[in-house]
């Protein structure tokens, strides 16, 4: 990666501390962000390399996007550069490095946000029939990649936090798991019957003939007994779902779309459903409303006579 001048790699280096610590960003947005503002910064230096940083304007932020934009780079980049810039702009104009902050001018395409794919409810079944009975032999990764799956589409939560979880974390009386979100804000989500099931025979006959001192905790482990990776997990879903004829071909996310719309058709209040996926915003489970109209629509297109 190209270096950038002293005194904005030890500007940089501050910054990350400030995502880090002050921002509590996650490691790959972090590392998206430091990205994006290295690239702005070495826009910034190859206009004016003797230029001050407090001479960083809205139009030298608008020139950067629009040479991504001639490369290229897809409305969501833009979108995703256009608020790193906005980030470090504000940040810059709050420790004092620049007297007004130009980023708060700064506009980007809109990304567009498509209709997720999702499972009908019948494929989902087929789905978790089709796990539950490759677990039937109760054979160690089996009983896991049921379980995997199981709570997926029981709560809706991330994969990196199905990954995190710990044993602990399970409650069964109560039927829920306590799940560390983004942000590191904490919720519970509940499941059903066959989730704890699922539970019940993994950690009766699945988890003891894999784990090692390395486990740890970890709910989910892999062959090799360590904390299972996000990538084994996509691997299982993936492996899963189109295992079953005439689904879409989705990952954990998929799942999570699907447990989501699922508890639409079925009456859950939009903000119980925020909760239960952890979103900061009421706008971001307002898109699984738009697959339900949607899919009520195609619904009411084939069976009505006058559609």
């Amino acid at each position: 990666m190209e270096e950038l001048p002293e005194d904005l790699e030890a500007l940089l280096a501050e910054y990350r501390r400030y995502l880090e610590l002050g921002r509590n960003r996650s490691t790959h947005t972090v590392r998206a962000y430091l990205g994006d503002t290295r690239s702005l910064l070495r826009h910034f230096v190859g206009e004016a390399a003797d230029a001050s940083l407090r001479e960083l304007d809205l139009i030298t932020l608008r020139s950067w996007l629009a040479v991504h934009a001639e490369k290229g780079a897809a409305r969501t980049s833009l979108a995703r550069r256009a608020s790193a810039a906005r980030t470090f702009t504000a940040w810059l104009t709050h420790t004092g490095r620049l007297r007004m902050d130009p980023g708060l001018r700064l506009a980007a395409p809109k990304a567009h946000r498509s209709l997720p794919a999702v499972l009908g409810q019948e494929q989902a079944g087929r789905v978790m029939s089709a796990v539950e009975s490759g677990a039937a032999q109760q054979q160690p990764m089996a009983l896991r990649d049921r379980l995997i799956i199981e709570l997926l589409y029981a709560t809706g939560i991330r994969v990196s936090e199905l990954c995190g979880l710990d044993i602990d974390d399970v409650d069964r009386e109560r039927r829920v798991v306590r799940v560390l979100g983004k942000g590191n804000r904490e919720r519970s989500a509940p499941f059903g019957g066959p989730a704890d099931d699922a539970v019940h025979q993994w950690l009766q006959y699945g988890r003891p003939m894999l784990a090692t001192p390395e486990s740890g905790r970890a709910l989910l482990v892999g062959r090799r007994g360590r904390r299972l990776d996000q990538r084994q997990a996509r691997t299982v879903v993936h492996d899963a779902v189109s295992a079953v004829p005439g689904t879409a071909d989705m990952g954990p996310h998929g799942l999570r779309h699907t447990a989501a719309t699922h508890l639409l058709e079925g009456g859950a209040d939009l903000r119980v459903v925020q909760e239960l996926l952890g979103h900061a915003s009421l706008a971001t489970t307002q898109l699984y409303t738009h697959v339900s109209i949607d899919r009520l629509r195609k619904a009411h297109d084939q069976a009505h006579p006058r559609a």
